[in-house]
């Protein structure tokens, strides 16, 4: 059996009782990085056979996964911190066990970009996660402008020397906004810092960052500067029918809709 298992993001007693069950009991650990790995292994008595697992080799990983399952080996792949797959390797791996028809699970475990939504107090009903951005600036800025009106929350993964370049991006592209550093997250000096980023960020530059960014505000139609009256039948002039009308004139005025039916009937 194949288990891909959430580890600790910083604090290494976040790690889960599942987890541990399933690090005990594998005949082979697949990870990112060997030492970082056995850091967390090596708090809990864990000794166990470790195997590369990164960016570089997904597919010989993969493949080697394959073999072991298929002779009755029990299999956990782990990441440096967090969740495999999530921004860190293992979705090729996914991929080729999927297409090979082998099974695997997964053991929950932390997740930084959650934890910094929480910590930012930014809106969390909706939210858009897009990890890293691209290395090259003109890639960047073309992820960018694709959530240029998106009004939830966007949510990005972010190194310390990434930093200004990100933010400058953002600011290139969506203009002033409020925006969320989060770093050390689970860690003694885990810190929210909130800032704009027309201002850009001028806190500490040391640990892995989640940087947050609000969605885009709600523009008004121009029409909702007219009375509602002729609000509605500007519409209906287009075709519209009224009660179709009634119905879109208070969606865009953000008001329900009876007062605009109380609005055409004065």
């Amino acid at each position: 059996m194949i288990t891909f298992v959430g580890t600790p993001i910083g604090n290494l007693k976040d790690i889960t009782l599942r987890a541990l069950e399933q690090l005990r009991a594998a005949d082979v650990i697949f990870c990112e990085d060997t030492r970082h790995t056995l850091k967390l292994l090596s708090a809990y008595d864990i000794k166990k056979p470790l195997l590369s697992c990164h960016k570089f080799n997904e597919r010989e990983a993969a493949e080697k996964m394959l073999a072991l399952s298929r002779e009755g080996k029990n299999i956990a792949v782990v990441s440096d911190a967090g969740m495999p797959v999530v921004s860190d390797p293992g979705g090729e791996v996914c991929r080729i066990l999927k297409e090979a028809g082998e099974s695997y699970t997964v053991i929950p475990g932390p997740s930084a970009f959650v934890c910094a939504l929480v910590l930012s107090a930014f809106p969390a009903g909706r939210f858009t996660f897009l990890g890293f951005l691209p290395e090259k600036k003109a890639e960047r800025v073309a992820l960018l402008e694709r959530y240029k009106v998106a009004r939830e929350t966007l949510i990005f993964h972010c190194a310390p020397q990434d930093l200004d370049e990100y933010i400058a991006a953002m600011f290139e592209v969506f203009g002033d906004r409020r925006a969320c550093a989060v770093r050390e997250i689970t860690k003694i000096h885990e810190e929210s810092e909130a800032f704009s980023l027309a201002e850009g960020y001028g806190g500490e530059r040391r640990g892995e960052f989640v940087l947050l960014v609000e969605g885009a505000k709600e523009e008004k139609s121009p029409l909702c500067a007219l009375s509602v009256r002729e609000h509605v039948e500007a519409y209906m002039a287009q075709g519209m029918e009224k009660k179709e009308a009634m119905k879109v004139v208070a969606r865009e005025r953000g008001v329900p809709k009876s007062e605009i039916y109380k609005a055409m009937l004065e």
